[in-house]
């Protein structure tokens, strides 16, 4: 009897223990156990793992500036050269630079698809997905950001705020990952998803379209949008640390420590391409007025 009850118990556990991290999704649903004697996840492998991925970030980030040093901005590599346009930030890109943004962003979708569906291949699609990243960050801070690098370093700072007072806020259990807490976070991104899913399909739609474009322009709607996703960025946070939590403490092999550390490194990421995002967007807004 003791039995069944631990059975119904842990398969109650794992019904509304749901985790919104597509990387870390897989870890509720764990079964394995280290014996006596066998290494078992600890914070400081998992601690050491997210270092090494965001690592790979600064990996990406001096991988674009070294090319941009010895390809990008050179006439015998450049072709044809257009300007383009971001949040009313004019830059130009070349036609090889355009290529290679085009080739990262296949290579990074594909990792990030892998890590999340296959996760033995997490050290290796973790760290290419790491540092295609890190070239987009590059490319938005000392190209599309030119002059203007500081955002970038800004947007670093305020992230680490962010991840600290999370940390924080989970470990004097102010916030508490439980499933309503999962629920409403999901919700949330579920709708920011929903939203953005209507608005490009309106766009597409030349009867919509006018009015999809001047909700678009209309520099309120979009900070506010952002700042949205960047509140549910952090809230991802707690479910990360509630999740490496329960890799630790229940003893799950060694090699979850992969998955737990990528999530979590995907989290700060993501977390910080919207801060820096809704930094452009202020600061835009502030110039133009």
């Amino acid at each position: 009897m003791s039995n069944n009850l631990n059975n119904q118990t842990t398969k109650k556990k794992k019904n509304s223990y749901f985790n919104s991290n597509p990387v870390m999704n897989g870890l509720n649903k764990v079964n394995e156990r280290t014996s006596a004697g066998s290494l078992s996840a600890s914070y400081g492998g998992i601690a050491v793992k997210t270092v090494f991925f965001l690592l790979m970030v600064v990996v990406g980030i001096m991988l674009y500036l070294v090319l941009n040093n010895l390809v990008f901005t050179n006439a015998a590599y450049q072709g044809e050269v257009f300007t383009l346009n971001y949040d009313s930030l004019e830059y130009q890109v070349s036609t090889v630079e355009l290529a290679m943004f085009g080739a990262v962003t296949v290579v990074g979708i594909i990792c990030q698809i892998l890590a999340c569906f296959v996760a033995p291949t997490i050290p290796v699609t973790g760290s290419l997905f790491s540092v295609c990243e890190g070239f987009f960050i590059s490319f938005t801070i000392f190209k599309i950001l030119k002059g203007y690098e500081y955002l970038g370093v800004l947007a670093l700072m305020v992230t680490v705020l962010v991840v600290m007072v999370m940390n924080l806020l989970y470990a004097k259990q102010i916030i508490r990952a439980t499933h309503k807490f999962r629920m409403v976070m999901v919700t949330l991104f579920a709708t920011v998803i929903g939203i953005s899913i209507l608005m490009t399909i309106g766009f597409l739609i030349p009867f919509t379209r006018p009015i999809v474009g001047s909700v678009m322009a209309n520099p309120a709607i979009s900070i506010a949008f952002t700042v949205i996703s960047v509140a549910i960025a952090a809230l991802f946070l707690i479910s990360d640390f509630a999740m490496i939590d329960t890799v630790v403490n229940e003893n799950y092999p060694k090699k979850y420590e992969w998955r737990a550390s990528f999530g979590l490194a995907f989290t700060v990421i993501w977390l910080y391409v919207k801060i820096l995002d809704l930094i452009i967007q202020i600061f835009v807004n502030s110039r133009d007025n």
